[in-house]
Order: C-alpha cells, then structure tokens, then sequence
C-alpha cells in the first residue's frame, strides 16, 4: 500500500501555462515529462463502492493498464492507495486482496461493476526538490465525460514523496499566491459522480464523521476538522452560481468547524489557532447577510405578500427584499472569490495537520475524551435549563450556542457509541437540542427581523410607504404572537433533557 500526501489545487484558465514556469525560491525544479492518461471508474449501478468509502479505477498510460484502488470515505490528507499493473481494461478483483475492496470481492460484484465515467488528461510532471524533501508536482489538462456530460479539468497536485510535510504546504503556499491556484479537496472522482448525478456546482452538504475509540482525542479533532473544511470548502462552485443554498451549507461547514475548535479546545496547540478563528469568523461574516436576507424572504415575507389584499405591498417588499438578498449573494461571491478566502483555505489545512499530541488532553482516548466532554456539556445544559425564563436576549443567543455545540458533540461521535441504548441516547439527545436551538435561533432572529421590516418601510418611495409599512407591521405582529410558544417549546425540549443522561 502507499499513502497519498498531496495537495490539489484548480487553476484558472489564464494561469494554466504560467504554471509550467513556476519558480519557488529555495527549491530546485526539474525537467518536464508529458504523458496522455485515460482513466475508467468503476462501480455498481446504486455507487456501492463510492458509498462504503471505496474508488476502483483502471488507468491506460504507456501501454499499460494499472489498477487503482484508493480509501476515499473523509476528507483525509493522506489516503491509502493500491496500485497494481492488470492484464487488460476491466478491474481483476483477484488483485483485491490485501486492499479495503477484499471483503466485497465478491462474484456478484464482479457482475454488477460496470463503467461509470472516464477522465482524458494530458498531464505535465515535474520534480521539486528542496534540501529537506523531494515533491512532484503534476499540471492537469483534461475533461470528465459522464452520462452525456463534460466537466473541463485544470488542477494542479503537488505530492511529497520525501521530507517534512511543512515543505509541501511552503510550496502550496507558493502555488495560491503566484498563480491565484485554489485549494480543491474534492478528487476527479467525485467530480465524475456529481456529473453522473447532476449534481454539478450545487450545494455540497456534511458527510457522516466515522471515528475509532483507538484513535487519540488529537486525531479525532483532526478527521473531524477534514470533514467540515471539505464541507465549507466544496459550497464555493455553488456561492458562484449565488446559490442561497450555497451559502446555507458553506455557513453550516465554518460553525462547524469553529464548534470542534471549541469542543477540543484543550487539546489544540495554541500556535495560529486565534488567526484562522478570526479568519473563519470574517468569512462567515460575508456570508451572512444574504443567509438572512434569504430566510427573511422565502419564511417570513414571501408567505405574507402571497396572503395580503390588497397584493401592492407585499409584492413591493418583497421585490426590495429580493434586490438585496441578490447584492448579498454577489458580495458572498466576491468573498469567496477574494485571496484572502484562497489564503484561508490552505492555512486551515496546514493549521488541521500541524496539530500534534503535545498535552495529556490530546493524547488521551478519544472514547474517554467524547463521553467526558458529553457528560460535562450536558451537566452544564441541566443546570442553566431553569434560568431560561430570566435570560436578557444576548444570554439566551449565547445559551443557544451552548445547546448548538452540545448538538455538533453528539453528531461529531455517534460513531463511537456502537450499542442500540447509546445511538438512541446520542439520536435523542441530538433531537431535543437541535429544537432548542431553533427556537431560541428564531426569537434571536426576532431582534433582527424587526429593525429590517422598519427599514424597508421608512426607506420605501412615498408611493408605496403605507403599503410597505402594512405589510411590515403583519410580519411583526406575526412573530410576537409567536414569541410565547417558542418559549415554551424551548422549556419543554429542556425539561426533556433533564432527563437524559449522554448515554443513556
């Protein structure tokens, strides 16, 4: 087996020849070799292999057929890789053996794998070499075809075969900034099933975490951190196409990977750690007001204006709340668009894979650690459960946090707690959190709601003033009326977890 250390990144059109002539000080680049690759993936017809975490490829170049099969499941830095020189253009699963893909090499699979979708590349390679490493950095230029579709490809993969990982992440550093290159942690491989399923440039949404109580409390931190860096991360094609969607999900990748910060707190190395919270906060500042201009549109004015008669000033509002959730979303674009958002990208995942065991926290269990960490947030949601009724608005907005990362904790280790009673303890207590959370988010939102329905009328032309202002005073009359019973269903979703231990 070999593992993969490599870093890919998507290159710009206008930069794709610049990238041949790149210069990095302090390392050595080599001469160019050029080959033509023609890559076949294989799978069943329901992506069994893609679902158990698993990719099967068979590679023609230079006259030979080399099999592939690589770990894929997570947003993992290092993937484990099997390659195996094969007698023709269809997988010999007799080759399996010793790989993930034994246990399934079965002869029904033999039968039911068929093609799914094929990359052509042209590809540059050349050695780099710095007094410490020895890396290879390979320049794509190809097309996916899959289902009658294409999708053009223009990366750049940087692997470190010897050395310090802080020499290939140097170079990275160097790719981003001189050829606007941008971090891609999503391989051609899901880029082909996306095609093959239509998915392309659409919101990207958290794949399941898988943990192992062998692993230190450092080590989950960091497939966890891989996993919503993945997830913020592959929301950028969709934030361009100024997907709301888009948007939602990149906002749910960043608090989720600022919620492990908190959680492991203890654990991390403290070097860098306040510069990427401050950077992951910018980002989802930019985000934001075209999330909340979306929800305030398609929840709250949309379902008014298609209600009220006469129709004038919901369609007016709405039409103004329409035009600023669309400056919003290009804004969000701009952002992500933006070298600081390309800068961000990499620091981050440099910042996940420097992280080391350099305290007793971080090298104890991560079984200990998870059900220590759930035992305590919980204790701690029991005791503030009967002060709900006399928080100001700014304690309730930082209780729901509380309940939103004792929400995250659960989700994060469910894979650690393999028994019916804790999975139904884990499934339980996420439930009854995840409604607190949405009801002391929607009084939150209350605050907010009331200041842009204000606006909207006192900005809105002379003409449509009274109109707009109608429709502004439903919708706040409509969310006090609610206030009361979200209360209550936040005090009954307490009671419930004053009776739940985290584990049953």
């Amino acid at each position: 087996m070999g593992v993969e250390t490599e870093i890919k990144f998507r290159m710009p059109n206008h930069n794709r020849g610049a990238s041949a002539r790149l210069t990095v000080p302090g390392c050595k680049i080599g001469a160019r070799s050029e080959s033509d690759l023609l890559s076949t993936y294989f799978d069943t017809r329901k992506h069994k292999l893609k679902r158990r975490g698993l990719l099967l490829r068979v590679r023609q170049t230079d006259g030979k057929h080399i099999q592939t099969i690589k770990k894929t499941s997570g947003a993992q830095f290092g993937r484990g890789e099997w390659e195996t020189e094969i007698a023709g253009r269809t997988p010999d699963l007799d080759e399996a053996n010793g790989t993930p893909l034994q246990r399934l090499a079965s002869n029904k699979l033999r039968r039911k794998l068929k093609p799914i979708f094929e990359t052509s590349v042209h590809r540059i390679t050349m050695p780099v070499r710095t007094k410490r490493s020895e890396l290879e950095l390979a320049i794509d230029h190809g097309r996916i075809v899959a289902a009658g579709h294409t999708s053009r490809i223009e990366e750049v993969e940087l692997e470190l075969k010897t050395g310090p990982a802080r020499d290939l992440f140097r170079v990275a550093k160097a790719l981003e900034r001189k050829l606007a290159a941008e971090l891609c942690l999503r391989a051609k491989a899901d880029q082909g099933y996306d095609l093959v399923n239509g998915k392309r440039a659409q919101a990207v949404f958290a794949e399941p975490i898988e943990l192992e109580k062998r692993m230190t409390a450092i080590e989950g931190f960091q497939v966890i951190a891989r996993s919503a860096l993945r997830h913020f991360s592959g929301n950028l094609d969709a934030i361009r196409k100024l997907d709301p969607e888009g948007v939602h999900q990149m906002r749910v990748g960043l608090r989720r990977l600022r919620a492990a910060m908190s959680l492991f707190s203890n654990a991390l190395a403290t070097a860098k750690t306040e510069k990427i919270k401050t950077e992951l906060r910018w980002l989802t500042n930019e985000l934001a007001p075209a999330r909340e201009l979306d929800v305030v549109l398609e929840e709250k004015i949309g379902p008014v204006a298609r209600e009220i008669t006469p129709q004038r000033g919901g369609k007016a509002i709405a039409k103004q709340f329409a035009d600023k959730r669309a400056e919003a979303l290009e804004q969000a674009s701009k952002a992500v668009d933006s070298p600081r958002c390309r800068a961000l990208l990499i620091d981050v995942l440099e910042w996940i894979e420097a992280q080391r065991g350099r305290t007793d926290v971080a090298n104890s269990g991560l079984g200990e650690f998870a059900a220590k960490l759930l035992d305590r947030r919980l204790r701690k949601a029991h005791k503030d459960a009967g002060k709900l009724q006399e928080m100001t608005a700014p304690e309730r907005h930082k209780f729901r946090i509380r309940m939103k990362k004792l929400r995250y904790a659960a989700e994060f280790f469910e894979s650690l707690f393999p028994s019916k009673r804790e999975r139904k303890a884990l499934v339980r207590l996420s439930k009854h959190t995840k409604k607190i959370q949405d009801a002391l988010g929607s009084l939150n939102d209350f605050v907010a709601d009331r200041k842009m329905a204000a606006e909207a009328a006192l900005q809105a032309p002379p003409q449509d003033r009274r109109a707009r202002a109608y429709v502004s005073g439903i919708i706040v009359g409509r969310e006090d009326e609610q206030a009361r019973p979200l209360m209550k269903a936040a005090a009954k979703e307490l009671r419930a977890l004053r009776h739940l231990s985290a584990l049953g």
